[in-house]
């Protein structure tokens, strides 16, 4: 009997890596494990959903069922990945043992969590997923009322993080009627990625919207807060939350946006070699031959593994870790060839993100870690990032400019 090709992970690098696979090798028996339902969706459109007024089953483009007869592969759904044995090339699940031929790490990543104080600290809320988000959609909505209708008074959400995600979200929130506070300890919105003027015109638009902003604190407790002593009027309980430079603020909802750390967890039982993600080499191969992994548990290494279980002697070298679409596209391409019988390197292009602000999009192409220069400006809406040796490394668009994207990305040395 052939052994399958095990993909672990129903998101959008465990399905495009198995759709990639299907064009090359129609046949090789395909085996999906997810702790969910596995139907398929776009994880980004869960940040923009509440403004374009869809519900989370709208959300979903193609329940697993049809995924899986479209692919022909074999879905497992709602089973844990226990532990996995590269020795005798198994891994346990909830759902029982399974042997693979080639096995692929599409855990993706988990939101980080930060110890909080307070009685109601367990009611902080982060979406990374389908079923995050529908039940985050059901508290802001109060879905749970007979009729299904919002409330009279607009929910208050606090917002933890004023990242890529966190922004998104503050934006969709208020352009949807909620009101909407951010938190975070740095000096504006998305700083680790903007020119400063950027983040200061970002911080503007969702201020115009309704948006509050408490920069230079971080949250230090949520504690529930009765109603009948609360300032926000409702049938269930607010929370009140305090923050680091002592301010109290009251809202319904306290939503976690300050970042995700790639899941290790199933990796690490095969002893894989793992730092801030699974360490891949170049053909996205594990520290253990037949284990590969990508997505955002990936961390993409240079070099190639050697044949030897002992990663020590192995040149692979640095490495970083890509949370976004297009390298997962990227990815999965040339993982499907690898998967087929073609060892393949994935080359990842120049790669500009997109964030989802409609009040001031944005769309970012950040220079690579380290790169030593200074962003520039000779006209509003462009930024670009040069380098010591006056070369462009990066660039930032914004509001109108966003779509110059193609034209900035031909500048760029890469």
């Amino acid at each position: 009997m052939t052994l399958p090709i095990i993909i672990i992970g129903a998101g959008l690098a465990g399905w495009t890596t198995a759709r990639e696979l299907r064009k090359l090798d129609p046949s090789t028996p395909v085996l999906l494990i997810t702790a969910d339902s596995g139907d398929f969706y776009a994880k980004p459109s869960l940040s923009n959903a509440l403004q374009q007024k869809r519900t989370p089953a709208q959300l979903v483009s193609t329940p697993a069922a049809k995924m899986a007869q479209t692919h022909n592969v074999r879905v497992v759904a709602h089973t844990r990945v226990l532990a996995i044995d590269p020795a005798t090339r198994s891994l346990q699940t909830s759902g029982g043992d399974f042997q693979y031929s080639q096995l692929v790490l599409a855990t993706g990543a988990q939101p980080i969590r930060v110890p909080l104080a307070g009685d109601a600290a367990d009611q902080v809320q982060s979406i990374n997923s389908l079923d995050d988000f529908t039940s985050f959609y059901q508290r802001l909505t109060c879905a749970d009322q007979a009729d299904g209708q919002l409330e009279s008074r607009p929910r208050q959400v606090l917002i933890m993080g004023a990242g890529l995600i966190g922004c998104e979200f503050a934006n969709d929130l208020a352009a949807s009627g909620f009101g909407v506070t951010v938190v975070d300890p740095s000096a504006g919105p998305v700083a680790a990625l903007l020119p400063e003027a950027v983040s200061a015109q970002l911080q503007q638009a969702l201020l115009d919207l309704g948006v509050r902003w408490h920069f230079g604190a971080t949250v230090k407790a949520v504690n529930w807060v009765p109603a009948a002593s609360a300032n926000l009027a409702g049938a269930e309980p607010a929370l009140q939350v305090e923050l680091s430079n002592g301010k109290l603020i009251q809202v319904d909802i306290v939503l976690s946006a300050i970042g995700l750390k790639a899941d290790l967890s199933v990796a690490q039982t095969g002893a894989l070699v793992c730092e801030r993600g699974i360490v891949v080499d170049s053909t996205l191969r594990t520290s253990s031959p037949s284990i590969y992994a990508l997505g955002d548990s990936a961390q993409y290494a240079s070099g190639r593994w050697g044949e030897a279980l002992d990663a020590a002697a192995a040149p692979v070298s640095g490495g970083r870790t890509l949370p976004y679409v297009l390298p997962i596209m990227s990815a999965a391409r040339a993982l499907a060839a690898t998967l087929a019988g073609t060892p393949s390197a994935v080359l990842f292009p120049l790669m500009p993100v997109a964030i989802k602000t409609p009040a001031l999009p944005i769309v970012v192409a950040p220079p690579l870690p380290g790169t030593a220069g200074e962003w520039r400006s000779e006209e509003p809406g462009l930024w670009q990032f040069i380098d010591s040796e006056q070369h462009m490394r990066g660039f930032v668009l914004s509001g109108k400019h966003s779509a110059r994207r193609a034209e900035q990305a031909k500048l760029v040395r890469v």
